[in-house]
């Protein structure tokens, strides 16, 4: 019975690895409409890339950032009407109207669609405004979590993992009655 439930234990832990590893890398694998950090108003969207070279050279990371310190911004002007009007980027402690101002790139314009930014994030939220400046003027909003635990997300990832668990938890309970029962009915048929 307890090498059964150890390959159990194994199978359940390498399935809710797969699992996780799979929504690990679920942001590289949608299309741009549906990549949570793209923002679209009517045709126009921006793009946020979050880099922390410092800690990981190759990671990427959009509204989630796993620790303090430097960040670079990246923001891709998608559009190209966009690209012709100039665009101002502004980083707040907390929220824009209550926050603390930490990055304010000027309004300018950005032929190649792209603005870079860094500055030195410590655990908190922020918000990152984008703003072009057209007729009307076009507002992007991010909310940022630096080293912060998400715990909803946390549930939501672990729902099916635990499901499943439950599921084989409940299949070995009915499976190990009927082994002993055969076992039990082959001892008697071998006593007569």
């Amino acid at each position: 019975m307890v090498k059964q439930l150890t390959q159990a234990g194994i199978a359940a832990f390498v399935l809710v690895a797969m699992l996780y590893a799979g929504s690990v890398i679920a942001h590289g694998k949608v299309s741009l409409e549906e990549d949570p950090c793209t923002r679209q108003i009517n045709e126009n969207m921006v793009h946020l890339s979050t880099y922390q070279p410092q800690h990981d050279k190759s990671a990427h990371y959009c509204t989630e950032i796993p620790l303090a310190g430097d960040t670079y911004l990246v923001i891709d002007l998608i559009d190209a009407a966009i690209r012709n009007m100039p665009v101002k980027v502004n980083v707040y402690r907390g929220s824009e109207t209550e926050g603390e101002s930490v990055l304010q790139l000027p309004a300018e314009l950005h032929p190649d669609g792209v603005i870079n930014g860094i500055t030195n994030l410590e655990k908190g939220l922020y918000s990152v405004i984008v703003t072009a400046e057209g007729v009307p003027p076009l507002k992007y909003q991010y909310r940022l979590r630096v080293e912060m635990v998400d715990y909803m997300k946390i549930v939501r990832a672990s729902i099916l993992p635990v499901m499943v668990l439950l599921l084989l938890a409940w299949l070995i309970y009915k499976i190990k009655p009927l082994q002993r029962l055969r076992k039990w009915r082959t001892a008697q048929r071998s006593q007569d």
